[in-house]
């Protein structure tokens, strides 16, 4: 084996081991949300720590591939795929602490009719979903895996774009609840961030099989 592929199969488990702390911290949030558990909100939070930490050591490694070997062609797409995957990862442990940290100052159990009438626990499950299908591909090296996400994300597309309708329909019943209402629409908002997140590294999982820049192309068109 030459050297580079050794420090590429490094590197690809360095971002295998990232993608299960930032899915810990999403199936956490979950079970947090339901349940209204702060201590566990709270050790999200402390996860996204060491979320942090890869990411910067990640950073590095693959800053020190580039510098080293000069690497080309599948090799070169594959570092950078992974440079950007590792940032896209980041930012969904970002999201997964700031829901953990809308949990953490709600002062009482979200009502359960209210849970079900925004449905963001349907959508939080399939949010989770997403991350462990796009982990999949990657570890599979499956475009065909990658390219299933951008259907899918409109799942939770369509949730976040119906939350304001279904929030303020809600509220009409009862309006001592805003407070936890706002809290569920920013919960929401930020799942469907974290769908686009994935999407975001479907197209580089494709770009790094491929070769194929699919950013700007129309979901549903993706350039073949």
């Amino acid at each position: 084996m030459a050297k580079i592929e050794g420090e590429l199969k490094l590197l690809r488990e360095e971002v295998t081991n990232m993608w299960n702390l930032v899915h810990s911290q999403l199936t956490k949030g979950l079970t947090a949300l339901e349940n209204f558990d702060k201590d566990l909100a709270r050790e999200i939070v402390m996860i996204e720590k060491r979320v942090n930490s890869a990411e910067l050591k990640i950073d590095r490694d693959c800053e020190d591939i580039f510098a080293i070997y000069c690497p080309v062609a599948i090799d070169l797409r594959f570092l950078l795929a992974a440079l950007k995957t590792n940032t896209n990862l980041e930012r969904m442990g970002d999201i997964a602490e700031g829901i953990a940290k809308f949990i953490i100052d709600t002062e009482s159990a979200f009502k359960p009719a209210l849970l079900k009438a925004t449905k963001v626990v349907e959508m939080y499950h399939e949010a989770i979903y997403i991350t462990e299908e796009i982990l999949v591909a990657f570890e599979k090296e499956d475009s065909a895996i990658a390219r299933g996400i951008f259907k899918r994300n409109e799942f939770l597309d369509k949730i976040n774009m119906q939350a304001n309708e279904l929030i303020i329909g809600y509220l009409k019943d009862h309006p001592d609840e805003i407070n936890q209402a706002l809290n569920l629409l920013s919960i929401i908002r930020r799942l469907e961030r974290l769908g686009d997140q994935a999407e975001n590294i479907a197209e580089e999982i494709i770009f790094y099989l491929e070769a194929k820049v699919i950013r700007h192309a129309k979901k549903g068109k993706l350039i073949d």
